[in-house]
């Protein structure tokens, strides 16, 4: 059961058939129809505090977590690749917070909180 301050953001798949729901204090991504019946749960530890959803055209679900600052792609079903993007490691303690792909760039963008900044990740 969700409750009311547990959907942080949410997006729908290319096709309208499925909803993807990231709760940040549940450190979930939940995959439900387009009915509402719940299809998937994913939790890990790349998924810690979901801040940000984005579902690329070509069905690629794409999660930030504030914690261990990450952007990870998931598998449309909402299952775990995991593959992970962006690790904020590298780039210092930056807290990314909002995540899109563009198709006319090849290229992640990811907005980043502590530092103001805004990621851009080519992607071939």
């Amino acid at each position: 059961m969700l409750l009311c301050f547990a959907v942080e953001k949410c997006d729908v798949s290319p096709t309208g058939d499925r909803l993807y729901i990231i709760s940040h204090w549940q450190n979930k991504l939940l995959t439900l129809a387009r009915d509402g019946t719940l299809l998937a749960t994913y939790t890990g530890t790349d998924l810690m505090g979901p801040t940000g959803l984005h579902v690329t055209p070509g069905g690629e679900v794409l999660v930030c977590g504030r914690y261990p600052n990450t952007v990870i792609q998931v598998g449309w079903k909402g299952q775990s690749y995991p593959a992970t993007l962006y690790a904020g490691e590298s780039f210092g303690d930056s807290d990314p917070r909002s995540v899109c792909y563009s198709s006319t760039t090849s290229s992640i963008i990811v907005g980043q909180y502590w530092n103001n900044n805004i990621l851009v990740l080519r992607v071939e």
